[in-house]
């Protein structure tokens, strides 16, 4: 995943924050630098339009956990963080004790004259392989950063899907920088925002090196009836005072599918949500249910015989005040 130029960039400087930032407040630092900089607002800033570019790329190394790791190992390694020692040595190898055993010379950052190969043998490495982890590991035909075949640069795509795509799973076509289709597998339950990276399909390495990434942007719209909630998905269900007040069973609708029907306990208040076990999200990380919000409806037109009913109801019901538990807790 490593690119060549690594090395040189400081995408943490490019987004202003600092190395321990976390992911979330990395979201926030991107979010605003690209409604700054995106050339729907910069209106043809070529300047502008270059450091969003430059932004994008920042984000999505470090936004991806094992790519920002990777990244933080080479720059590591290309600031003299990283150290090799041969036996014995104690304190005073380093670099320049590895390569001038090749008769190389590792000042000015210049290793003209080493055999890697013989290098990464010493620590029982093979060339490429990265230095244990695998991290560095993709197969490239050469170690990246030292070198080694460049790997292509990855290109961004993007798609809005409707919520039910979203929450079943599909594979779409979309159309490439060259106009050319291509398909994508949506995995079930994808959520707005989320990234869909498909390995090897970015633009190929200028040297031979393995071709890049496209990652696609997925938006996704929302629904008049659900919301996603992890993978449960919510509803909100009108009942009327009286199914409330004395219970019933109501029909609730589903996702795609057959209404459920569900008991209301007598008494239910607003906002009680009743769960309907294996009628959310079914996805790879497990299945979510459905979780149905009761809200009572409050008629807004009463006939006469109606509005008497009330009235001699409200002379027989309880004379509780339901407000004077929150009244207490007002003054406390």
């Amino acid at each position: 995943m490593a690119s060549q130029d690594w090395f040189d960039k400081d995408f943490y400087k490019v987004l202003g924050v600092s190395k321990d930032i976390s992911a979330a407040d990395l979201k926030k630092a991107y979010r605003k630098l690209a409604r700054q900089y995106h050339p729907d607002s910069t209106q043809g800033d070529t300047a502008k339009e270059a450091k969003f570019k430059e932004i994008s790329e920042a984000y999505s190394v470090l936004s991806d956990k094992d790519q920002r790791e990777e990244y933080d190992q080479i720059r590591a390694m290309g600031s003299g963080g990283a150290r090799f020692q041969a036996p014995g040595a104690g304190g005073a190898g380093g670099f320049e004790d590895v390569f001038s055993r090749f008769g190389g010379s590792s000042r000015g950052g210049s290793y003209q004259s080493a055999d890697f190969d013989d290098l990464f043998s010493m620590f029982g490495q093979q060339r490429g392989g990265g230095f244990g982890s695998g991290r560095f590991g993709q197969p490239t035909g050469g170690f990246q950063g030292f070198g080694g075949p460049q790997r292509g640069a990855d290109v961004t795509a993007r798609t809005t899907l409707d919520f039910q795509t979203a929450v079943k799973g599909e594979t779409i076509s979309l159309a490439g920088e060259d106009g050319k289709p291509f398909k994508v597998k949506i995995p079930a339950g994808v959520a707005d925002g989320q990234k869909i990276r498909l390995r090897g399909r970015g633009r190929p390495s200028p040297d031979g090196g393995e071709s890049g990434d496209i990652v696609v942007q997925v938006t996704v719209r929302p629904h008049p009836v659900f919301t996603r909630d992890g993978l449960n998905l919510r509803v909100t269900v009108p009942v009327t005072f009286t199914e409330a007040a004395l219970g019933a069973t109501i029909e609730v609708p589903t996702l795609g599918g057959d209404p459920v029907k569900l008991r209301v306990a007598p008494g239910t208040p607003s906002g009680r949500v009743l769960r309907v076990k294996g009628r959310g999200v079914v996805a790879s990380k497990g299945t979510g249910d459905l979780l149905a919000e009761v809200q009572v409806a409050v008629p807004t037109h009463l006939d006469e015989k109606a509005k008497e009913a009330l009235e001699r109801f409200h002379e027989l019901e309880p004379k509780e005040n339901p407000r004077a538990d929150l009244m207490s807790k007002a003054r406390e």
